[in-house]
Parts: structure tokens; C-alpha cells; sequence
């Protein structure tokens, strides 16, 4: 995982947790990576990722079932979606707006644009 300057490390971390619950790599109810091997794969010290699973706990999105480890909420899609959309129309949305307007982007165009890329992911998906 390459780590970008703009966000915390911790949530970077997050948001990779979080995109392979939405992808379903890890299902509700499933047991995620420990701590140790999370942080051994990413490269990064343990304390960081504690700190992106407390995070992710506080957003009920992971529970910790005691004795046993970090299992994704039975709702932590719906909660993961939840957050990204709320932090989505409040952070990127303005600005996205605003180069739709300063390039003069049609919003039929973006429409068009937007419905290509939904059939190309939906046919990378029944290819595999």
C-alpha cells in the first residue's frame, strides 16, 4: 500500500479496511487481519493500525468479539457507505462541483461518462 501525504496514515489505513468490506474480500461477520499481520502486510507499525481498527470501532463498523479478535459489524457496509457518502458530499463534492463549472463540463456529458464506467466495471465483473 502506498501512502499518500494528504490523510493520516491511521485513516488511510481505515479506508483500505473499510474498501475490502465493500468489495465483500471481507464479509459481515468474518473475522478481519489481527493487528500484527495487518500492520506486517502494510509495512507500518503496529500502533497504527490499532489505531485505524479504534477508529473503525467508534464508527461501529469492526466489533471486537473478546478472546476471539476484530470481526466486521453485521451492518458495516451500510455504516462504511453511510460515513464515505457524508464525508464525500461534504468534502469532494463542493470542489467537483466547482470544476464542472470552471471547465464547463455538461452534466449530460458526466452522465454519459459516468454510465461507461458503471458497464465497464460490470463487465470486469463477469469476467472474472
Amino acid at each position: 500500500m502506498e501512502f499518500k501525504d494528504k490523510d493520516a496514515i491511521y485513516l488511510q489505513i481505515a479506508a483500505y479496511v473499510s474498501e475490502n468490506i465493500l468489495l465483500g474480500k471481507w464479509l459481515p461477520e468474518e473475522k478481519i487481519p489481527s493487528t500484527r499481520d495487518l500492520a506486517v502486510d502494510l509495512e507500518v507499525n503496529p500502533n497504527t493500525v490499532i489505531r485505524s481498527y479504534e477508529f473503525l470501532q467508534s464508527q461501529e463498523v469492526i466489533v471486537n468479539r473478546r478472546g476471539l479478535g476484530l470481526f466486521v459489524a453485521t451492518d458495516g457496509p451500510e455504516k462504511i457507505k453511510a460515513y464515505r457518502k457524508e464525508r464525500f458530499i461534504q468534502q469532494q463534492l463542493p470542489e467537483f462541483f466547482r470544476n464542472l463549472y470552471l471547465l464547463d463540463i455538461d452534466i449530460k456529458d458526466l452522465q454519459e461518462m459516468y454510465n461507461s464506467y458503471i458497464r465497464n466495471i460490470d463487465q470486469t465483473a463477469k469476467n472474472k
